[in-house]
């Protein structure tokens, strides 16, 4: 069973050593993961923290989002650097999460030394932390640095997931994350929704991402992507047979009356293991809709969910009707409005909230015993 310490949602305001020592003192050091979110965390306190963390021998998840709130810009590069260096050596970690911390683009140096050296990590989370085009250049020229450190050591990148959105990445930073995804080729997942890149940038992303040809889950919504990016797109599409989830809503793909490049990809055949796809807000009228309804069957064969809200979308459509219908037939569902979306997240709800009714409780074991045994010592490690 992972061992887990987490002070999460505690709302602390964590100042000095004497504050966070009454929490760690009981910890072990073969804690699996760490979540540290919803409280505070000062200089002197993260450099306990850091001190423990150097201790770790199992550690596999450090999940510090959302753990500067009120502090000063000259507090935070402080006690990010002593949390990211305590990293630094652990080979055991697998995800790092500093996602909702107020960084910009003065605090992230400390994060770099991390990037680069720290070689094991497989999920890198930076979502919502203000990084803007420099902040977000040094974050991918860090990563690029990493793969290429791995290259000549003749290891393979272990990289993975990397989510980065709503940072304000804009064009400035996309040719630095473009080489630092071509250079990580085995990435499967990448989210960058809500960054204010445009076309050039969206061409380089796509580009940069071709080269990672195991790519299952690609979310870029709310970027301008126009006729440079789509095209872009569309190219890369073939690249990545194994995709199932791919965002792209609010993107612009497309003017008003023409059809864009992504759809005819998709269409033709480009990545036959989609499950999930989401157009909303594209400028796609009754002639992408009939492509895509002509291509659903034989070319989209396992296509479960496909979302158009905001389009322009006409109920009694032959195109509409032929994706429908279907998608009904494999137990799938078109969303063309706000409602189908709020009623298909209620059925999830629902299903989801009957199975959990229906599981019955398991017996204890004598291994559940000895873990909530010690689970009752340690105070505040939860085992499970």
């Amino acid at each position: 069973m992972a061992q887990i310490f987490t002070l999460d949602g505690k709302g602390l305001k964590l100042n000095t050593k004497t504050d966070i020592e009454p929490y760690l003192k009981d910890v072990p050091t073969t804690i699996e993961e760490i979540h540290l979110g919803g409280n505070t965390i000062g200089v002197e306190a993260a450099q306990t923290l850091a001190e423990f963390l150097s201790k770790t021998t199992a550690l596999k998840i450090a999940d510090f989002a959302d753990i500067f709130t009120g502090r000063l810009i000259s507090e935070i590069p402080q006690a990010l650097s002593a949390l990211c260096d305590a990293l630094i050596p652990k080979t055991t970690l697998v995800e790092i999460n500093l996602s909702d911390n107020a960084f910009g683009g003065r605090s992230v140096d400390p994060m770099v030394p991390f990037l680069t050296q720290n070689r094991a990590v497989q999920v890198i989370k930076l979502n919502n932390n203000g990084l803007g085009p420099a902040g977000g250049a040094t974050i991918a020229n860090a990563l690029l640095r990493s793969a290429e450190l791995s290259k000549a050591a003749g290891t393979p990148s272990n990289l993975r997931t990397v989510i980065c959105g709503r940072n304000r990445l804009e064009d400035g930073s996309a040719p630095a994350w473009a080489a630092a995804f071509a250079a990580h080729g085995g990435l499967v997942e990448v989210r960058m929704p809500q960054n204010g890149i445009r076309m050039a940038g969206a061409a380089a992303l796509a580009h940069g991402l071709a080269s990672c040809k195991g790519l299952a889950h690609l979310d870029m919504q709310d970027n301008t992507f126009g006729e440079e990016g789509a095209t872009a797109m569309a190219q890369a599409l073939r690249a990545w047979p194994g995709l199932r989830t791919l965002n792209l809503s609010d993107c612009v793909l497309a003017e008003e009356g023409a059809v864009s490049s992504v759809v005819e990809a998709l269409a033709a055949g480009s990545n036959p293991k989609l499950e999930v796809l989401q157009l909303q807000n594209n400028n796609l009228e009754v002639q992408s809709f009939a492509l895509l309804a002509e291509g659903i069957e034989v070319h989209l064969p396992v296509l479960k969910t496909l979302e158009i809200q905001w389009n322009e979308v006409e109920e009694d459509d032959d195109g509409i009707q032929a994706l429908t219908g279907a998608l009904q037939k494999r137990g799938g569902k078109l969303v063309t409005d706000d409602e189908d979306e709020e009623e298909e997240e209620e059925a999830e709800e629902e299903a989801e909230k009957e199975a959990e009714e229906k599981e019955e409780p398991k017996a204890p074991t004598a291994t559940d015993k000895a873990a909530d045994d010690l689970a009752d010592l340690l105070g505040k490690v939860e085992i499970r």
